[in-house]
């Protein structure tokens, strides 16, 4: 915007604050400035495609190719383009400020009288945006709900820089909630036997365990393994969420076995235990729709009609937050562990049993490498995640958002897991440490209901004797 007219705007906008001159006056200065900087944006090839679809010139199917040649020029963009168009559609193609305002004193007015109603229809009309019909129109193209998903996944990415684009990001949002609804989504398994192309995205959305090679992969879709995704039926060749299930003879307390390509196959009627290892969300445009909660209660249902000896389910989770928590209070002197809780690894180290003694040697020895330390580790750590688990929070809720996520759909803290995953991944993010989640069918609504009232935090027999 041209300075000098920017200062025109806010002159006569302090002058309507100072009492000066009315609104409707405001109004009348305003209006010719507008509507130069109307034409001015219409200059902008982009903003007058926009404003050609939202206006629906032509008719709907005119608008609708309108829209497709819109969507590919969009994926042509360069990042900077794209920003612009972004910016665009965010400040250019909202509300009109004065039909809602209209709207709303006319629906205050008519409230207790015949005309409410239709007061009521016009105001809802009112706040609609103009750019939720090119919304609609991308969503009407055969790959539009896809493009619609990157599309928020370029407006989040962006939202660090440009914060003015969170209006953009709730419209989008909003609306992939009701397209996403689950009621709408397929549970298919995925085997070794699935097309190449989808086994290729397995590998580049996993998000937990790194898949490293096509023998790791046909491992994880082995007999003794299961693979499930949601899919929508507008976008049938890309897993919105997907889980990897291990059948084991028990709760599992490692991932290493379950990810060994050499151990020996489990006949799956033999299994008693499904372990969840790994839950990934494959669309990062989806952040916010929520999926997972009923990924695994679907998954739960499958697994328990196709296998009946079923008796355990199960997660082999990671804490994500456990090694930065811990190395805060390694820092501050405050690490909360009785020197007691140490006393095997100061025999082993011969020195006094101190949490400087536990920080130096989980940070500067191959503890992993050596059975004896580990084992000596096994009670502190162990004492320390519970600790983390329960009493580190976030408001009333856990601190550790894989943890927030599993007791929010009643499941509850079965066991805590030291030395689970040795992998480097896992040492950084939780020196090794994994939780299971027990998932009991008969406790998941009373965990749910007290969780969500007070932040209650189920745990399993073992833990809660300790």
């Amino acid at each position: 915007m041209d300075a000098g007219v920017a200062e025109i705007l806010n002159a006569v906008e302090d002058s309507v604050r100072g009492g000066a001159i009315s609104p409707k006056d405001a109004d009348v200065l305003t209006e010719p400035l507008a509507r130069s900087l109307a034409a001015e944006d219409m200059r902008d090839p982009l903003v007058r495609q926009i404003e050609e679809c939202v206006r629906e010139v032509g008719g709907p199917a005119s608008s609708r190719s309108r829209a497709a040649a819109l969507g590919e020029r969009y994926r042509g963009l360069s990042a900077t383009d794209r920003a612009h168009f972004m910016q665009v559609l965010a400040h250019q193609f909202g509300p009109d400020p004065k039909a809602v305002a209209r709207a709303q004193s006319a629906y205050a007015k008519a409230i207790g009288t015949p005309a409410q109603w239709d007061a009521e229809t016009a105001l809802r009309q009112a706040v609609v945006s103009p750019r939720s019909r090119l919304l609609r129109q991308f969503n009407e193209l055969p790959d539009g709900l896809k493009f619609l998903v990157d599309l928020r996944a370029d407006v989040l990415r962006a939202l660090t820089r440009a914060p003015d684009l969170a209006v953009l990001d709730h419209e989008l949002q909003n609306r992939l909630l009701s397209w996403f609804d689950v009621g709408f989504l397929d549970l298919r398994r995925i085997t070794w036997d699935s097309p190449a192309a989808l086994l290729e995205k397995l590998i580049d959305y996993e998000a937990v365990h790194q898949i490293r090679s096509w023998t790791d992969l046909k491992n994880r879709l082995d007999s003794d393994r299961r693979c499930y995704a949601f899919f929508h039926p507008r976008m049938p060749r890309e897993p919105l969420i997907f889980v990897e299930v291990a059948l084991t003879g028990e709760l599992s307390g490692s991932v290493q076995p379950l990810l060994d390509e050499s151990a020996p196959l489990l006949d799956p009627g033999d299994a008693r235990a499904a372990i969840f290892y790994s839950i990934s969300n494959s669309q990062s445009g989806l952040r916010g729709v929520s999926l997972g909660n009923f990924l695994i209660k679907r998954v739960v249902e499958a697994l328990h009609r196709d296998l009946p000896g079923l008796e355990v389910f199960s997660t082999l989770s990671p804490l994500p937050g456990f090694r930065a928590w811990l190395d805060t209070q390694f820092d501050a002197g405050t690490v909360p562990i009785k020197a007691a809780a140490l006393s095997a690894l100061a025999e082993h180290i011969n020195a006094k049993p101190a949490a400087a003694l536990l920080q130096q040697t989980l940070q500067r020895t191959r503890w992993s490498e050596r059975p004896e330390l580990i084992e000596a580790l096994r009670v502190p750590m162990s004492q320390l995640c519970l600790r983390y688990l329960t009493q580190a929070k976030q408001g009333i809720y856990p601190l550790d958002p894989v943890a927030r996520f599993h007791l929010a759909n009643g499941a509850r803290v079965e066991r805590v897991n030291w030395a689970a995953d040795i992998s480097v991944k896992g040492f950084n993010q939780s020196y090794g440490m994994m939780v299971n989640y027990r998932y009991m069918p008969q406790e998941i609504e009373h965990n749910v209901d007290r969780y969500s009232e007070a932040g209650h935090i189920a745990l399993g027999p073992e833990l809660s004797s300790s």
